[in-house]
């Protein structure tokens, strides 16, 4: 009989356990942080607090607001204006699908990772390109539809509302708005859950299938609404347990992460006070080259403050993971015999030797 949701917590836990601490391995803990950054692990089980600083008006302020004020011809021109727009537009496109194929294979890893209790990326990246290329894809589909959702969602309210003339004068119109913003408020409540649920189920049960079976998601997809529908407690369980275990988790890990960033902020604060201090010491002003520099030093500064946080976030990225495995391995085979191979059998024993028999004298 398949085990609940609540009884894989035990064998995933004790995975967790094998894998990391028995015995520990820095490299791997590094290799595995990583590996769960890049396949959108840490939205699982951790993530951090925002923290806003107190603002102060003071010389480095000043600087900051003559590099960008109307006086500066670096920003007085429309045509720069659009031109850098543009870029950044684009620039985030492609920064958006590069990172979307790099999850897409890295969830292969991180799922090989967890099977096999060794992380190696080199090797791993390699072979699951193809079923990455595919769930690349799955993602890329799922992503328009959920902007198409969107759109629709909010578009035809906004353009009925805007047909009636409702935002014309709104004190007129408060009880239309009042209830046309709760149904919609309600609908796109519901779209979100279901997007959730797609994703939630997608890369713990049909990223397995396409890993085991060299299929592509939808064909996934297929073979696992019938295990769904026989099983609707079960699955359900199953999400509602994770939800628990995932909001557990993200307190823990939230709280370590807000102290180790607070730690870390401090001194790059004080770093960034001292080079603008010295900055407007010496002339510099915001343009092409400074605003490139800032965010490049910038971007690399959030990237490694993110992968401090998924250090910290490694139980959850393996945990998670291993959870899923378990649950799902007791209701697909195939899961099952990775997860569990056979035992080889014992060779047989030698023959006896005949006994020996003393010639009668």
């Amino acid at each position: 009989m398949p085990i609940s949701a609540v009884d894989a917590i035990t064998p995933a836990f004790q995975h967790t356990k094998q894998q990391l601490v028995e015995p520990f391995g820095a490299g791997q803990w590094a290799r595995l942080a990583l590996v769960g950054f890049l396949a959108g692990e840490l939205s699982s089980g951790g993530g951090c607090n925002s923290f806003q600083m107190p603002q102060r008006t003071s010389g480095s302020q000043r600087f900051l607001d003559t590099g960008f004020g109307t006086g500066n011809p670096a920003f007085s021109h429309p045509a720069l204006y659009g031109g850098l727009i543009l870029l950044l537009i684009v620039l985030g496109l492609v920064l958006f699908v590069v990172f979307v194929y790099v999850s897409s294979v890295m969830r292969f890893v991180l799922f090989d990772s967890v099977i096999t209790k060794h992380c190696r990326i080199r090797q791993k990246w390699s072979r699951w390109q193809g079923q990455g290329w595919r769930y690349f894809l799955w993602q890329i589909v799922l992503f328009l539809f959920t902007m198409m959702g969107f759109i629709i969602l909010v578009g035809i309210p906004a353009a009925i509302a805007l047909a009636a003339g409702w935002f014309n004068q709104p004190k007129q119109h408060l009880v239309p708005l009042i209830l046309g913003g709760m149904v919609l408020f309600f609908f796109l409540l519901a779209f979100v859950v279901l997007l959730m649920v797609i994703h939630v189920l997608t890369k713990d049960f049909v990223v397995p299938q396409m890993a085991l079976e060299n299929i592509s998601a939808l064909e996934a997809w297929r073979r696992l609404l019938p295990m769904l529908k026989a099983e609707k407690g079960g699955y359900a369980g199953y999400m509602g347990m994770k939800i628990v275990m995932a909001l557990g988790a993200a307190v823990v890990v939230g709280v370590v992460a807000a102290v180790l960033i607070l730690v870390i902020l401090i001194p790059i604060g004080g770093m960034s006070a001292v080079v603008i201090l010295l900055g407007k010491a010496g002339g510099l002003e915001w343009n092409a080259y400074t605003i490139t520099l800032a965010v490049v030093v910038g971007s690399i500064v959030l990237m490694f403050i993110l992968y401090l946080v998924s250090v910290v976030s490694v139980p959850a990225i393996v945990f998670f993971p291993a959870y899923s495995i378990y649950f799902f391995a007791a209701r697909y085979p195939a899961l099952e015999a990775m997860l569990h191979p056979a035992s080889t059998a014992p060779p047989e024993p030698p023959p006896m030797p005949p006994p020996l028999v003393e010639p009668i004298s």
